[in-house]
């Protein structure tokens, strides 16, 4: 998952975040329509990838602009302002636009969008130092590990370190997993708020 400083031959991230925003390869299959929802720059040191938009986050453009998001940068210590400044947390879900309603919840994120956007945005972020996988279709295709569960992957969090921090959806349809996971909010979380804390205040950030 590692940026690059080999950067010179890249397309500028600004121009590069144009394209993505401006991406039409799913239109047909979005039952809302394309609205691709990334943020970043490149002095980024936290990324947070998560599933995709929900219907609110596709009508403002703002990622994690929802109860989840309240959840997340509660889990996370800061708040909305210094979430969204992308010159410190950069924003790139598994799927950049909202996929449509599915029987318990909404579908799945797109697969198209990962293997097209991803590298090439992540070789503009060289200073990542945290990487905030959020949900089982993000560990799923970053991590290469033998768990069967999310649940298992994340109890097994301090392995994916220094760089990875596997995370439970803040989603409120997730209240039940947390209640019977107290280790989560226990030990996970502090640690989480550290880590973020000491990233946010370095002064080389």
């Amino acid at each position: 998952m590692a940026g690059t400083r080999e950067t010179d031959d890249l397309v500028p991230l600004h121009n590069l975040l144009v394209d993505v925003r401006a991406c039409r390869r799913c239109e047909a299959d979005l039952p809302l329509g394309p609205n691709p929802v990334v943020r970043a720059q490149g002095s980024a040191r936290i990324l947070v990838i998560g599933q995709a938009p929900g219907t609110r986050v596709h009508a403002t453009g703002i990622p994690w602009n929802d109860p989840s998001g309240d959840r997340l940068r509660d889990w996370m210590g800061v708040d909305r302002e210094t979430f969204y400044d992308d010159s410190h947390i950069a924003i790139m879900p598994m799927g950049f636009c909202y996929p449509g309603k599915g029987k318990s919840g909404d579908l799945p994120p797109r697969t198209e969008c990962a293997p097209l956007w991803h590298e090439k945005i992540l070789a503009h972020l060289p200073d990542i130092a945290l990487v905030l996988l959020i949900g089982s279709y993000a560990q799923a295709y970053y991590l290469e590990d033998s768990y069967k569960t999310l649940t298992e992957r994340v109890r097994a969090w301090r392995d994916c370190l220094p760089r990875a921090l596997p995370l439970v959806h803040p989603s409120p349809r997730n209240r039940l997993w947390l209640r019977k996971n107290p280790w989560f909010e226990e030990d996970v979380v502090p640690f989480l708020r550290q880590r973020v804390r000491t990233l946010l205040d370095n002064d080389s950030f």
